[in-house]
């Protein structure tokens, strides 16, 4: 059987298998009462665009939760774009990937524009067109077309790595290059149910999740295996074909946790350029190759701060993983020998009660310093 030419067939296949075996639960997919959008009917975008940032390097399981507590501090596009940079990123600690909840924040700023205050529950206001949701921060194409026809039922379609992955299948394409990654796009339109958008891309997204797995496919169970050529030809798991996974760079870290004569620590936050932008930290900075991690933290803080330190009890050190990188953690608590701290590579210093640490938003390594250090003080600490 042809699969090219059967796109009516594969939708209706899917569609069934979906009217069974789908996740009709997932809450910004829902009506505000809880109840399933009919056919044709719109949702408001605004739940829905928040939670596709959040899926686009985090689970669903994982995402709910955040979700959740997002909309229970955000409820509105009015209440976001309102809300100051530091308090959007606090609300995200602990999701990653900052720079996500940046540009979140910027596009908040243009949409409200566009949709205007109050009206942005009413998915009237809000825009329907591919242009206008890749033309904000942070959206790319299958993200807009998840928003597009999740919230309006329209027809557009997506390609992130779960529907990558079933057409490479469907038409036994072992590498998903850019050449391949257009072909797969063209596929992707050929395939969109005009009918039920809005189901049938679930559709996909929940059968890559649930039977069309990265390892160990369920083909068996899969409403698509008449129109697979993978399955009917090859082995399914070859497709596509993984790519070789790099070492993670290594990198050694020096923290000082500076003090004031109140017992206050001093705290940097990173410049809006900088990875993880408006995010707070410890000050200190990778460690040359031959020199001592205590050697490194005198010389970070001078150059950060323009303060000469006396390296003192070395409090913990710890590996933390990155997707692209691993870093060895080590952190000292320093004595201030003299100068006036400046924020000379971040945006602008505070001296911190240990015990308020919690009200920043921090990446999340610095969690397993604040723990240590409120430990170390004998300081209650509210995520104990």
């Amino acid at each position: 059987m042809s699969m090219i030419s059967s796109p009516q067939d594969i939708q209706n296949s899917l569609l069934e298998w979906f009217g069974d075996n789908g996740r009709h639960w997932i809450p910004w997919k829902l009506k505000p009462d809880g109840s399933i959008p009919r056919s044709g009917e719109s949702i408001s975008p605004y739940e829905i665009w928040i939670a596709e940032v959040m899926l686009q390097q985090t689970q669903l399981k994982v995402v709910i939760p955040y979700w959740k507590k997002w909309m229970s501090v955000f409820p509105s596009l009015t209440c976001l774009a309102e809300a100051d940079l530091e308090h959007v990123l606090l609300i995200w600690q602990g999701l990653g990937y900052y720079s996500r909840a940046n540009r979140i924040h910027q596009s908040s700023k243009i949409l409200i524009e566009f949709v205007g205050k109050e009206k942005d529950h009413d998915p009237f206001f809000w825009p329907n067109g591919i242009d206008q949701w890749i033309s904000l921060p942070g959206i790319g194409r299958s993200t807009a077309g998840s928003i597009i026809s999740s919230a309006f039922d329209l027809p557009t379609p997506i390609l992130d790595g779960n529907v990558k992955r079933i057409f490479s299948r469907l038409l036994a394409w072992e590498r998903t290059s850019i050449k391949n990654e257009k072909k797969l796009w063209e596929y992707s339109y050929s395939l969109i149910s005009t009918l039920s958008p809005r189901d049938f891309n679930q559709a996909l997204m929940d059968l890559g999740t649930i039977i069309c797995t990265p390892k160990k496919p369920n083909c068996s169970s899969c409403p698509l295996q008449n129109y697979c050529i993978a399955y009917l030809k090859y082995d399914p798991d070859n497709f596509p074909r993984k790519e070789m996974t790099k070492k993670k760079p290594f990198q050694e870290i020096g923290i000082g946790l500076v003090f004031n004569e109140k017992g206050e620590v001093l705290i940097d936050q990173r410049l809006e350029s900088s990875s993880m932008g408006g995010m707070w930290e410890f000050p200190g900075g990778k460690k040359n190759p031959d020199e001592l991690v205590e050697k490194a933290i005198e010389r970070e803080l001078k150059e950060e701060l323009g303060v000469l330190v006396k390296v003192g009890t070395k409090l913990l050190s710890f590996e933390h993983a990155y997707t692209h990188k691993k870093l060895h953690f080590t952190v000292h608590i320093c004595e201030l020998i003299s100068g006036e701290p400046k924020p000379l590579a971040s945006q602008k210093l505070l001296w911190v009660s240990p015990d308020k640490l919690f009200d920043f938003p921090f990446p999340a390594a610095n969690h397993k310093i604040i723990s240590k250090l409120h430990k170390h003080l004998c300081v209650e600490d509210p995520k104990l």
